[in-house]
């Protein structure tokens, strides 16, 4: 087997854009969120929809929009899921901001948030989960790799000084 690093991205880097489909049968693009947002755009990447650690990312994110919304940002999650099941996934944790569907992984390969991982002791290729600050000039202000999902959000907001 060949192992291939995978690209990352670094604070300062150019954002790649993206258009992607969401829960309810939307869709959620980079380009109009960097608009909506005078701080910047929180995107993150998570593996699948319904399972526990995702599941408290997803609602840490739901519980703390307000506040981050206040100070400025938008949020955004992405994971190789379909629509169908980012719907009932949205749908049952009553996430109120937009999850989006990424199943040819052509978003998270841009974002280095797809590649080899260790799992279990085991490597495995996977979602890495990553979670990035977009600026409104659509540069990277933060770029972190293989973040837990428990306390993640209350580590960015110190992150961000929102604390």
């Amino acid at each position: 087997m060949t192992r291939r690093k995978m690209a990352t991205l670094a604070v300062g880097d150019v954002a790649p854009d993206f258009t992607l489909p969401t829960a309810g049968g939307g869709t959620v693009s980079l380009a109009e969120l960097r608009e909506s947002a005078t701080s910047g755009v929180i995107v993150y990447f998570y593996p699948a929809a319904g399972t526990p650690g995702c599941t408290t990312q997803a609602c840490d994110f739901r519980d703390s929009l307000a506040s981050l919304q206040g100070a400025g940002y938008a949020v955004v999650g992405i994971s190789p899921d379909s629509e169908k099941k980012l719907t009932s996934f949205a749908d049952a944790e009553h996430l109120s901001f937009p999850v989006a569907a990424d199943p040819d992984k052509k978003v998270l390969e841009a974002y280095g948030a797809w590649g080899e991982k260790r799992l279990y002791g085991k490597t495995v290729v996977g979602v890495i989960r990553s979670t990035f600050v977009v600026a409104p000039d659509g540069t990277l202000t933060l770029a972190q790799y293989n973040v837990r999902a428990t306390g993640h959000v209350a580590k960015l907001r110190r992150d961000l000084d929102l604390v």
